[in-house]
């Protein structure tokens, strides 16, 4: 397992971006728009981390800006932290095992979220290629947030 990033959902993409670039010294290092989505995604690194977040892309801070949504209530700015992982099904079916609600499936061989017990979302993204569907995972609904 590798960290991958947290994810901070921000109201003013270049206020935000001007207090953690300027002031607070981190760099950028992606940035994906998605005129579809609404969204932009902005992908930040320490300066000593830099280097190694433009080759393997972590560690990192992602802000995510909401084109349609500028004020968050109740913690909903933090999003989660994300780790990629050898086997997401495996992944998933370990923690289901131990009681762990995988509140979003990896329906596509991608992507699965699970929360904390104290409801901090953890994303966990399949390395290299989505693995091909399979059940029990292609078929199950969400469950709850995430």
């Amino acid at each position: 397992m590798r960290f991958l990033h947290s994810m901070v959902r921000v109201g003013d993409l270049d206020r935000s971006l001007a207090f953690f670039c300027d002031t607070l010294g981190l760099r950028e290092v992606r940035r994906t728009e998605s005129e579809k989505g609404r969204y932009t995604l902005v992908y930040l690194a320490a300066p000593d981390d830099a280097a190694q977040a433009e080759e393997k892309h972590a560690p990192l801070v992602e802000l995510t800006y909401n084109w349609d949504e500028h004020e968050y209530a109740g913690g909903r700015n933090f999003g989660h932290l994300a780790f990629a992982v050898q086997n997401i099904y495996e992944v998933c079916a370990r923690l289901q095992s131990a009681g762990v609600t995988i509140n979003r499936p990896p329906r596509d061989g991608h992507m699965a979220f699970v929360r904390t017990p104290d409801m901090i979302s953890i994303e966990l993204l399949q390395q290299g290629a989505p693995l091909p569907p399979q059940e029990p995972w292609a078929s199950a609904p969400n469950i709850g947030e995430w």
